[in-house]
C-alpha cells in the first residue's frame, strides 16, 4: 500500500513539472519578391526575415507556408492559430484580425509600356485605361470598387506579358514587386513605372483568437528590432535586387 502511494505521489509530481507547451502559429503568406520568395528551396525575403526574427524573440514555435492569397486570408480568419503577412490594414479589415506591425511599407504603382505617352498626372487620368491586377490584391480590388476597368490574373507574370502585347494598357503593382519581375525577366526598357499614386503600411495579421498577450509581445519585439536597427539591416540585404528598375 505504501509503495503504491509513493508511486502515485511521484507520478503526480512528475506531471506538475512538465513544462507548458510553447505557443504555436501557422503563418501563411504569398509569393511576393523580394518581400517573400523561394531561393534554392528556402523561404526568404525581407518581410519573411523580420517575421522569423519576431518569432525567435518571442519564443514561438511556428511554420511559414506560401499559399494563394485568398487561401491565406481564409485560414487566418477561420483558424485560431493562423496569421498571414503582408496585409494592408484597411478600415473594413480592422476587426477581422489582430495586428502586428507595420512590418514595412509599400506603394501602389502603375506600370506601362516604355515609349507610350499615357499623360498620367493623377490616378483619375488612368480611368480610361484597362488595368491589369493580381487576383485578390488590394490594389486591383480597390480600383475595381472605384469604377476603374480592372482585369485580374492568377499568375503574376501574366500582367506584364499582357502589357507587352497590348492586351492591357497598365499594370498595377508595387515598385519593388513590379521592378523585380521586370528585371528578372529582361523587360528593362520595355516596361516602366508610370505613376505611383499611393503608399500603405503592411502588417502581420492574426486570427482574433490569438491571445492579446502574444500579440503585444510580437509588437514589442518588432519595436525593439526597429529601434536596434535590425529591421533596417534586414531590408538592406534585399535592397539591390528590389531597386532594379
Amino acid at each position: 500500500m505504501k509503495k503504491s502511494l509513493g508511486v502515485a505521489i511521484m507520478l503526480s509530481l512528475a506531471g506538475m513539472c512538465v513544462a507548458a507547451p510553447r505557443p504555436y502559429l501557422y503563418i501563411a503568406t504569398e509569393n511576393s519578391p523580394p518581400s517573400v520568395m523561394l531561393e534554392k528551396g528556402e523561404l526568404v525575403g525581407y518581410t519573411t526575415d523580420k517575421v522569423r526574427e519576431i518569432m525567435k524573440r518571442v519564443g514561438i514555435d511556428y511554420e511559414i507556408e506560401i499559399l494563394p492569397f485568398k487561401r491565406a486570408m481564409f485560414l487566418s480568419q477561420t483558424r485560431v492559430d493562423v496569421c498571414t503577412y503582408s496585409l494592408t490594414r484597411l478600415p473594413e479589415r480592422e476587426t477581422l484580425f489582430k495586428w502586428v506591425g507595420p512590418t514595412h511599407e509599400s506603394d501602389w504603382t502603375l506600370f506601362g509600356r516604355a515609349g507610350r505617352d499615357y499623360h498620367l498626372h493623377t490616378l483619375e487620368d488612368a480611368r480610361k485605361y484597362r488595368i491589369g491586377a493580381y487576383f485578390g490584391d488590394v490594389r486591383g480590388d480597390t480600383l475595381g470598387a472605384q469604377g476603374f476597368t480592372v482585369e485580374t490574373v492568377r499568375e503574376r507574370l501574366s500582367n506584364p506579358r499582357k502589357l507587352l502585347v497590348d492586351r492591357i494598357d497598365l499594370w498595377v503593382s508595387s515598385m519593388q514587386m513590379g521592378g523585380s519581375l521586370v528585371a528578372d525577366n529582361g523587360w528593362q526598357g520595355k516596361i516602366v513605372p508610370v505613376l505611383t499614386f499611393k503608399r500603405t503600411e503592411l502588417y502581420l495579421a492574426c486570427n482574433t483568437g490569438v491571445p492579446d498577450e502574444l500579440i503585444a509581445k510580437m509588437n514589442a519585439a518588432l519595436r525593439a528590432m526597429n529601434s536596434e536597427g535590425v529591421s533596417a539591416a534586414i531590408e538592406r540585404k534585399y535592397q539591390a535586387p528590389a531597386a532594379r528598375p
